[in-house]
């Protein structure tokens, strides 16, 4: 993929008050840094046998690490999206980026797990900077079809954090833990493309108003948003505990099942997080035609059954049931997050932030959580604890219906 080193020469600026249209251009590349960012992320919980045999550390010290990193991005992420919808601040996206790179550094050069845990803030505090406003550009960009955006840009960090893993297996598991610090070349590619993104911004402002013009927000009271935005975090909890589960710990669930090696399970983790970024992909698209609340019904009751069957059954259908589980559970996201923008339209850079603030933290909670149940039950048991999850998808049925197709801010 070629990144022109300024995007407006690639997407010339029609007059986008009166004819706003989708500019592949910019979703892409902002989707781009995506995979960059999130290839960097994936790589942290990759490495953790490797830590685990490093520093000797339990799994209770792992979900720490992972609490941390998760925490911190979860935290910051509404405040920020919250400050950049009144005061609009371009240049955080590269800057944001410039403190991941700080953290790759880092980790390549952490002694023990105390500099673990600062790599894993600095880290996510470079995600929390990206997250929010990259997603308002995504939406600026969408020409109204908020979902596509969102689940173009979205399935750029799923992506990566697929790409992630292969990363870990082939290069820094064989060489080590300084073998982190070529994490530096994604981060500096995505420094560049994110310049790029913001020369954009800063030329067309129009850009803004023509987005605000899309749409009204949803007729809808304060007590019935509110109540929507509490199911939408329930539907958050049930996603991301349970992804979290393979994300963090599908390597150690495969070791211990099937005594696979360190790196044929993160082959099998791979296929999984594949699945998730193709089902991304498909998730906005099909909610632009069939409506939101239709996406989040199939992804959870869908995922349900497999779910349940897959503590219990062999190598060979784990393999094709955590795959179905993947493309299925992982094509909600983008319904979810356009959803929310609509409810609280003219507050995209908070709605993003909380979002993704949630997916963070409730993923960083998780892994805390489910390592220190698989220090006390074992690992296999975890797995059929969280098969119930997507079972919280029945709360979907308390949504309202929401008939327009949003907002931007």
């Amino acid at each position: 993929m070629t990144i022109p080193t300024d995007l407006t020469d690639a997407q010339p600026a029609p007059n986008m008050a009166t004819s706003p249209r989708f500019l592949i251009g910019i979703v892409g590349a902002v989707a781009f840094a995506h995979l960059l960012n999130d290839l960097i992320q994936a790589v942290l919980p990759a490495i953790y046998p490797m830590l685990k045999t490093k520093f000797a550390l339990s799994f209770t010290q792992i979900g720490l690490v992972a609490l941390v990193y998760q925490f911190t991005a979860s935290l910051l992420q509404p405040w920020i999206g919250f400050y950049t919808d009144k005061h609009p601040k371009p240049y955080l996206l590269p800057c944001g980026m410039f403190a991941t790179l700080i953290g790759i550094g880092l980790l390549a050069t952490a002694g023990g797990f105390t500099m673990l845990l600062v790599a894993s803030a600095v880290i996510g505090v470079g995600s929390a900077t990206f997250h929010p406003e990259a997603s308002r550009v995504a939406r600026l960009a969408s020409g109204g079809r908020f979902g596509t955006a969102q689940s173009t840009f979205q399935v750029g960090g799923n992506t990566g954090s697929a790409i992630g893993p292969l990363a870990a297996s082939l290069i820094i598991l064989p060489l080590g833990l300084t073998a982190v610090g070529w994490l530096a070349v994604a981060a500096v590619t995505a420094i560049w493309v994110l310049f790029g993104v913001t020369r954009w911004r800063i030329r067309n402002p129009h850009a803004m108003v023509a987005a605000k013009t899309l749409s009204e927000g949803p007729q809808l009271s304060r007590g019935r948003i509110i109540g929507a935005l509490a199911v939408i975090a329930v539907l958050m909890f049930a996603k991301f505990i349970y992804i979290g589960a393979f994300t963090n710990y599908f390597t150690f669930y495969l070791i211990e099942r099937f005594a696979l090696s360190v790196q044929d399970s993160q082959f099998h983790l791979f296929a999984f997080l594949a699945a998730v970024a193709a089902g991304t992909f498909a998730g906005g698209p099909i909610g632009d035609r069939i409506g939101r609340k239709a996406v989040i019904w199939l992804s959870f009751l869908g995922a349900a059954p497999f779910a349940l069957l897959l503590p219990y059954v062999d190598m060979g259908w784990t393999t094709v049931l955590s795959i179905a589980i993947g493309f299925i559970m992982s094509s909600a996201f983008a319904a979810l997050v356009v959803y929310a923008q609509e409810l609280v339209p003219g507050r995209v850079g908070l709605v993003s932030g909380l979002m993704f603030g949630l997916m963070f933290g409730i993923g960083g909670i998780g892994a805390a959580g489910l390592g220190l149940l698989a220090d006390a039950n074992g690992i296999v048991w975890v797995y059929k604890l969280c098969a119930v999850l997507p079972l919280l998808g029945l709360v979907t049925a308390l949504l309202p219906d929401v008939k327009t197709s949003g907002a931007v801010g």
